[in-house]
This record gives C-alpha cells, structure tokens and sequence, in this order.
C-alpha cells in the first residue's frame, strides 16, 4: 500500500504571478518518479549522482546560452526549466538511494532545489529542532509566498544571465559554471536532508526551541 501523500498540491494559476513563479510552482507540482533504487552504498551513489547531474546541466546551461543577442534573452526561462528538470530528478534518484523516496513530497523538492538560493523563504516551512529538520504542513498560501520570493531571486539571477547572452561563448562558459556549482549546491542539500530523518510535523507542535534553518 502506497504511503498517504503528506505534500500539498500546488496548482498552476496563471496570471497569478510572474513568468518565473508560475513556472516553479507549476514545476513542483509534479515529483518525478526515481531511476535508481537503494543503494548499498547511499552516500557514495548519492555523490555520484550529484556530480554526474552538475556535468548535465553545465552542458545543458551553456548550450542554451549560446545564441547571442536578443535570441539569447528567449532561452533563459526555458534554461531554467531544464536545470530545475534535471535537479528534480538527481533529488528523486538522491532520495531513492537512501530508501526515502516516499518520503520526497513537494515541500523537500522546494526545499531541496532553492534553500541555497533563499534560505529565509522556508522560515515558515522548515524548523530545526535539535539536529533534525521538521517540515511543517503549510497552507498553499504559505507555499505561494515561498514560491514568490524564491522567483523574485531567481528572477534577479536570470536578469544576469540574459545579459551575459551578449557575450556569446564566454557568457556561454559562465552561464555553464553556475549551472555546475548551483546543481552541486542542491546535490548537497538532498544528501543532507535524505542522510537524516525527514519528518513532519504540525505548526503549533514545533516548540519553543525550534529555529528557522540558516
């Protein structure tokens, strides 16, 4: 029997928000199923998993920042969409190594894919506890909020990164090196998350103690 799905649905609305929010939340609406299984060795697939989904996407990133100009500035939300696609399914095969692929609802694939980007737009949705970090469940409403200050920095960075179309090949190059170092960033943050417990836990049950996760 299929675990019950603790996520919430998060739908697409459009003309809600702007091109990069509509885009994330209707991206994380859907979790794509894991190409791997578990792992004897979770940590080390895990790792290996991250680094061959960095290359991926610096290839990816480069490739769709090579037209220069105007055309240039046409690929970034969907260079966007590319990398968010290929760092969802690292986080899905990460989390299916460690046996915790049930476990992966959309508020870890948010948390997973853009903590590193805007850690404080989980304040509502993330408390440490010790050293474990409970997912409270959160009303859409919160995700929507999550959803659109994560956008509004991912927006400032595809500003720059439509600039640097400008400079076709060296932009190309940078655009590439970021996609590396940002699939690296949430290769961590999955092997983190997936290495410990991944639990829930309701609002008004997270204590005293519990802190927003930095």
């Amino acid at each position: 029997m299929n675990p019950p799905d603790r996520s919430l649905p998060v739908p697409y609305q459009p003309g809600a928000h702007d091109r990069v929010t509509q885009a994330l939340l209707d991206f994380v609406s859907r979790i794509p199923a894991a190409e791997v299984g578990p792992s004897a060795d979770p940590l080390a697939d895990a790792r290996a998993l991250g680094q061959r989904a960095a290359r991926r996407a610096a290839v990816t990133a480069g490739s769709l920042a090579l037209p220069p100009g105007p055309l240039g500035w046409m690929t970034v939300l969907p260079e966007l969409i590319a990398i968010w696609r290929i760092q969802a399914q690292m986080v899905s095969d990460i989390a299916a190594s460690f046996g915790k692929q049930a476990s992966l609802g959309r508020e870890q694939m948010l948390w997973c894919l853009f903590r590193h980007t805007a850690a404080q737009a989980f304040r509502d949705l993330v408390v440490r506890m010790g050293d474990r970090l409970l997912f409270r469940r959160v009303t859409y409403t919160v995700v929507e909020r999550i959803a659109k200050q994560v956008g509004v920095k991912v927006g400032q960075r595809a500003v720059g990164a439509g600039v640097s179309r400008w400079l076709p090949v060296v932009g190309a190059v940078g655009v590439g090196a970021y996609a590396y170092y940002d699939t690296r960033q949430v290769a961590a943050t999955a092997i983190a998350l997936f290495a410990a417990d991944v639990a829930f836990v309701d609002a008004t049950a997270a204590g005293e103690t519990a802190t927003t996760p930095r």
